[in-house]
């Protein structure tokens, strides 16, 4: 019997004079550093590299605006950049790029013009305290349904087998950080006791599917039956034939419901269901009918939710009951997107793509005989397969013979899904052999079919067709190392509608790998989220951008289920006079350097501040000393915040701390650390009722005396906490390392005094 799998370390037997070398003997074994990878919580997965100069934005504390770029300001001798927003009225606003996490995206150029804010205006917070309201209604009923999630308890199933382990390894390809994450979070759900109820989110050819293999295997092997649900038959064979390559070396039993299947066949396999002698069955919504029973259902596996209806979904819904699910999504409608992003259902996120995959290559034209000639004689030139969207079924048979007629080398096909089954499998199949050269169809090709050689597509009429439904076409092309092109055409002389011009638009914007989540995000901004539990919400998404909605849906579910105090939250800002800046020779491309701030901007705690550090020398080479000041300012922005200070603001040699409002301090703690700073820490009374007391912090570098603490511009600090000497000649560098010594220990000790 010959077997296949992987060994880590080879081995020998003397005696025998027998001895295993593995590749990893040779080769050596390459070390994978685990990155450190946050949860997405009620907030968009924070991409700024796709924010133009000129769209709008959202400031949480001053409201709409439009983003006017990156400007270099220099203030008290310290150099920083500052994004520009304009306001109403021609107001400007500068802030600096450490303080990004205040902004959201509010949508594109080219969506509907929203009426910008005033600054100093009072317009904006009434706007904020109105949708605070009817957030916390919707959070009162959010509320409701992850109690109802929590009190059911679901099947536990044990830790992985031996023959988990030895299925996973029989995977062909390596497995991208993204997938182990999110198998291993799946694993984690289903071995818990809560209800699993996970979207995986990645794009077409990311493998989604194999996650979802996995966890069917892991449910199998604890005695549990799998519903795998799919859209099209196509989509339906497709599965069934993976799952059973995969799972042959296995007493698994796979079956399949479709229309490919003759009733008696759907017959036989819906009583060994029954039964319980049927394991993993792969159908499309005939899996729905009233007929189908399961004898022990633990797992249901939804794959493009989003193509099934709205009776299918509420057929879905009471087939869950207290059944583990997983949904598979490459652009998630936008209610599935909200209800993840906003924490009702977990979701893993694939943003990583397999080795060697290409970015597909996008046209978007008028239809033209001539370039269909060409792009059709090219692919097949190379020995490729090409897909013709036509979606028409009364002209489609017609269209065939057109492009027969302009390629006449070509064994051209059409196929459509009014087609009696037989025949549709037979022309997939000839298909999939490479036995014709072009197929023209209508959008059943749409989902999943997964065929290396075909990578080239022309979309006729592609002005009627839905943003993610274009996605997903184009995504039928390039699963594999070779360029893939797409031709997305409408017809001549034609106007297009404003609609079916953003989404052309959005389609051809989002060609790199894995924009799935953003053309999702952009439907969003085209169509607009809708409410997951009715339609009222909407205009209250509207008016506030959809990113800060998220966020104070989230606060507001948060503050329900008791996980956060009922407070005001607040922001910290630092202002330290020392240069914190992404030098334009370090960075050169403005989009990433606005993707690092957003990005630096949202570093918590010291671990995180590592990784990125590590990622920027990686990226861009070794750190100046100005990115390295600004990754500083960063991480004690964050400790700032633990502490509960809101402003650091540095005035020559003195440092001043404002705390948040309604702060309740021990005043033992805040008499022993005054006394600590013998005169040199101060606490200001504020004179007038609006003004805010705060702490001042006067610096007096003195030089270290031998072996015992002592006090410098930096506190009180033991000896043995060596601190650079203070001589004469102190560098730029020098002097901003030893203020962020001093802030850092102030911050430490403020931090005790706050309770």
């Amino acid at each position: 019997m010959l077997g296949y799998g992987k060994i880590k370390k080879g081995y020998e037997y003397p005696l025998l004079k027998f001895v295993v070398i593995s590749e990893s003997d040779i080769f050596g074994s390459e070390k994978k550093k685990k990155k450190h990878h946050r949860t997405y919580e009620g907030e968009k997965i924070a991409s700024f590299t796709d924010l133009n100069i000129g769209d709008y934005v959202v400031h949480e504390n001053h409201g709409l605006g439009i983003y006017r770029g990156i400007e270099k300001i220099e203030v008290d001798k310290t150099v920083k950049d500052y994004i520009k927003i304009e306001y109403a009225g021609g107001g400007n606003l500068y802030i600096l790029a450490t303080q990004l996490e205040l902004i959201q995206k509010y949508a594109g150029a080219d969506a509907k013009k929203p009426k910008l804010n005033k600054l100093g205006g009072q317009e904006w917070n009434k706007t904020k305290t109105k949708v605070r309201g009817a957030v916390k209604e919707i959070a009162q009923d959010l509320v409701k349904l992850y109690a109802q999630r929590q009190d059911q308890e679901g099947f536990v199933y044990g830790p992985d087998t031996v023959w988990q382990r030895e299925f996973e390894e029989m995977f062909p390809f390596e497995e991208t950080e993204d997938q182990e994450l999110a198998i291993e979070a799946t694993k984690k759900d289903m071995e818990s006791t809560k209800i699993m109820d996970r979207l995986i989110c990645g794009d077409v050819g990311y493998g989604k599917t194999e996650i979802a293999i996995r966890a069917a295997f892991k449910a199998v092997q604890d005695g549990k039956q799998v519903a795998f649900l799919v859209p099209t038959t196509i989509l339906a064979q497709q599965h069934y034939n993976t799952l059973c390559e995969r799972l042959g070396d296995f007493p698994v039993k796979v079956e399949m419901l479709s229309r490919f299947r003759t009733p008696a066949q759907q017959k036989k396999s819906i009583d060994l269901l029954r039964k319980g002698q049927v394991d993993i069955i792969v159908g499309t919504h005939r899996l729905l009918s009233k007929d189908v029973e399961f004898k022990n259902l633990g797992l249901l596996i939804v794959d493009e939710e989003q193509r099934f209806g709205v009776t299918h979904k509420e057929k879905i819904k009471q087939m869950k009951g207290n059944v583990d699910v997983l949904t598979l999504s490459a652009t998630p409608i936008p209610r599935t997107l909200h209800m993840s992003l906003t924490g009702i259902r977990d979701m893993s996120v694939l943003e990583e793509p397999p080795v060697d995959r290409l970015p597909i290559q996008t046209f978007v034209m008028e239809h033209n005989d001539e370039i269909i000639r060409e792009a059709i004689n090219r692919e097949l030139g190379r020995g490729g397969q090409v897909y013709y969207v036509y979606n028409r079924v009364a002209r489609i048979a017609e269209v065939a013979a057109e492009v027969a007629k302009m390629v006449p080398d070509a064994n051209v096909v059409f196929a459509h899904g009014q087609m009696s089954e037989r025949e549709l499998e037979k022309i997939m199949m000839a298909f999939i052999s490479g036995e014709i050269d072009v197929l023209v169809a209508t959008t059943i090709i749409e989902t999943g079919l997964d065929i290396s050689n075909v990578n080239t597509i022309i979309i006729d009429h592609a002005d009627k067709m839905g943003l993610s439904q274009l996605y997903q076409l184009r995504g039928r092309v390039g699963r594999s190392n070779r360029t893939a092109y797409a031709f997305l055409m409408y017809q001549r002389g034609r106007m297009l509608k404003e609609v079916a011009e953003k989404r052309l638009a959005a389609i051809r914007e989002y060609t790199e790998l894995g924009s799935g989540i953003k053309v999702a995000m952009r439907d969003l901004e085209i169509r607009g989220a809708g409410n997951l539990l009715g339609e009222a919400q909407s205009g209250h998404m509207e008016a506030v951008g959809y990113d800060l909605y998220c966020k104070m849906l989230n606060e507001a579910v948060l503050t329900l289920k008791g996980e956060q105090p009922e407070e005001e939250p607040f922001e910290t800002s630092l202002e330290l006079q020392v240069d914190a800046f992404i030098p334009a020779t370090y960075i050169r491309s403005e989009f990433q350097k606005l993707d690092m701030y957003k990005r630096i901007a949202g570093i918590e705690n010291a671990e995180e501040y590592a990784d990125m550090q590590e990622e920027m020398i990686d990226r861009f080479g070794e750190l100046p000393n100005a990115a390295e000041n600004l990754l500083r300012v960063a991480l004690l922005k964050a400790e700032a915040h633990r502490a509960g200070i809101t402003q650091i603001v540095q005035k020559t040699n003195q440092i001043r701390f404002y705390l948040k409002p309604n702060a309740k301090i021990s005043s033992v703690n805040l008499v022993k650390m005054v006394e600590s700073y013998e005169g040199a820490f101060k606490v200001v009374q504020a004179a007038k009722k609006e003004e805010q007391s705060y702490f001042i912090y006067t610096m007096k570098p003195q030089p270290q005396p031998a072996g015992k603490s002592y006090r410098s511009g930096y506190g009180r600090i033991p000896a043995a906490v060596k601190v650079p000497s203070v001589s004469k000649t102190v560098s730029k560098q020098e002097t901003a390392e030893k203020l962020f010594q001093t802030v850092n220990q102030l911050i430490r000790e403020i931090g005790k005094v706050v309770e």
